[in-house]
């Protein structure tokens, strides 16, 4: 048993405020909430199972339980009036968990607003960190890079991705049966039951599709032409796929003073192994717990960061890039192998001044310390090194 790490903290905030828990379809929330409601004695309602749903509808929620654990209620047209009402009856009263296999605050039915009742987490793909039970301490610790990752290997993860089921097995053949029935149970039942799509055979030709390009630049008119449909409907269905956590998009950074682009985005899968080659799996791999440190750095710590990417118009570009108060932290480049210093990271290094660089190799790293650039402090580390550092 893995215990996450978000645990502890969404059992201390539900105590204060309504805890809404979003995250990719079968990412652990089920089962971290069954915990939770075990410990506590509380009630759980699944809105998939008809007993809940109507127990849900006609509101005769048990009153003699402390907690209510509502699972996958983004899917009842009225949830945020519902929990609303909840909220105001029962203030101080009772303790309201709130979990869905996407990302709640952009399941607006209803028009009620949930603004100052709630606390927002999201339970992502296990990560390094969580997986050998190292310790983490606060965002402000990262770039001291003080956990040492011992003997562990990122290779399990890489090979078998994050999500509990597959990578607890340990098996490349029931890793691989897993991934072809999440992918149909996401497009089949949770597209179906949350959006209007009708060309579902083409969605999941796009999602299929979108595993080739993932890492690159995402270009919505070549993907158009592959699909022949309309370069609006292709832009919709990368919407639905980001709002149901199955991929999520990065934005470009860009200081007026530098070239650099201004409207292409990347795109990566919250399963990682979906990308094809190992060179977009591992950028893939550390862009997912990237995002987790953006989130978690949010949602416990009340710390704004932005994960971006720089891509120069001559060509220069930079996988990664932390932004902290608006102005570039942290800057990180993906490598299979060793090597001197990446040219497109000097470059950016020069310009931007991120506070540290990191360039993250996957084998053999050699890990060292580069001449500062101005006011950058830079390394060759580990992917192992990072990866434990990160929540």
């Amino acid at each position: 048993m893995i215990t996450r790490r978000i645990a502890r903290v969404v059992a201390d905030d539900v105590v204060q405020k309504m805890v809404l828990l979003s995250g990719p379809r079968q990412s652990g929330k089920t089962t971290l909430v069954r915990q939770l409601v075990a410990t506590a004695g509380g009630a759980y309602y699944n809105w998939d199972k008809a007993p809940d749903r109507r127990t849900i509808q006609k509101g005769d929620l048990d009153l003699d339980r402390k907690l209510w654990a509502f699972d996958e209620i983004h899917k009842f047209r009225r949830w945020r009036g519902f929990l609303k009402d909840l909220s105001d009856s029962h203030r101080g009263d009772k303790q309201i968990l709130v979990t869905g296999s996407a990302r709640l605050e952009l399941y607006g039915h209803g028009g009620d607003s949930l603004q100052g009742r709630y606390f927002g987490h999201h339970l992502h793909p296990i990560t390094y960190s969580e997986l050998h039970d190292l310790p983490f301490g606060a965002i402000d610790d990262i770039p001291r890079l003080g956990n040492a990752p011992g003997a562990h290997s990122v290779d399990d993860l890489l090979r078998l991705g994050g999500f509990p089921e597959p990578l607890l097995s340990g098996s490349d053949r029931a890793a691989a049966r897993w991934r072809l029935a999440y992918g149909d149970r996401l497009l089949r039942e949770e597209v179906t039951s949350l959006e209007r799509v009708r060309e579902i055979e083409r969605l999941e030709l796009l999602y299929d599709r979108l595993a080739e390009v993932a890492g690159g630049v995402l270009s919505i008119n070549s993907l158009r032409e592959d699909l022949e449909v309309a370069f609006e409907t292709v832009r919709s269905w990368i919407a639905i796929l980001e709002r149901l956590d199955a991929v999520f998009r990065l934005p470009p950074y860009g200081p007026p003073r530098i070239k650099s682009v201004k409207k292409e985005q990347k795109l990566y899968f919250w399963d990682w192994t979906r990308c094809a080659s190992e060179g977009a799996r591992f950028e893939n791999l550390l862009a997912t717990h990237l995002r987790r440190t953006v989130d978690w750095a949010a949602d416990v710590e009340g710390v704004k960061l932005q994960l971006r990417f720089f891509r120069h118009r001559e060509g220069h570009e930079v996988d990664f890039v932390i932004l902290r108060g608006s102005k570039p932290w942290i800057a990180i480049e993906a490598k299979l192998g060793d090597g001197d210093l990446a040219p497109s990271l000097r470059y950016f290094c020069e310009r931007a001044q991120p506070a540290f660089a990191f360039q993250v190799v996957l084998r053999q790293g050699h890990e060292r310390r580069f001449p500062d650039i101005g006011r950058t402090e830079l390394r060759a580390i580990s992917a192992t090194r990072l990866l434990a550092n990160l929540p």
